[in-house]
């Protein structure tokens, strides 16, 4: 988590990770953490993020987070995020376990390798067909 708070130094030229804390350039990051994306009550979201929220049914999981912050603007065309983002694997796994604990009940964390598992199942269950058409 020191780790993570070294590299979350980066990101408080913007945010603030305080309960209750204000908004800056971005909004306050306190309970990130499966909050609805573009949901953050007192700030103004770029239409890309907002887009991107699906009406705030879209949250911050772990898998979003780790793919926002790799390219914000890979993930979200047209977000107001300047940050180029954190290409390193080790800075961004710190830096969403930093977050983590930026709430009163944090979240649990994923099993290792939950998002790779979690299709296994349901493709390993049905045989694959050929697309309609395809020759």
């Amino acid at each position: 988590v020191e780790q993570g708070a070294a590299v979350f130094k980066k990101c408080q030229a913007c945010h603030s990770g305080e309960k209750g804390g204000p908004n800056k350039v971005g909004p306050d990051l306190w309970d990130l953490i499966d909050r609805p994306v573009a949901e953050h009550e007192g700030f103004a979201y770029s239409a890309g993020m907002k887009e991107f929220s699906k009406g705030g049914a879209e949250k911050w999981t772990y898998d979003n987070l780790n793919h926002f912050i790799t390219s914000p603007k890979k993930l979200v065309k047209g977000t107001a995020m300047g940050f180029a983002g954190l290409p390193k694997d080790e800075d961004r796994a710190n830096v969403i376990a930093y977050l983590r604990t930026l709430s009163d009940n944090p979240k649990p964390l994923p099993a290792p390798g939950a998002a790779a598992d979690a299709g296994a199942p349901a493709d390993a269950a049905a045989p694959a067909k050929p697309a309609e058409g395809a020759a």
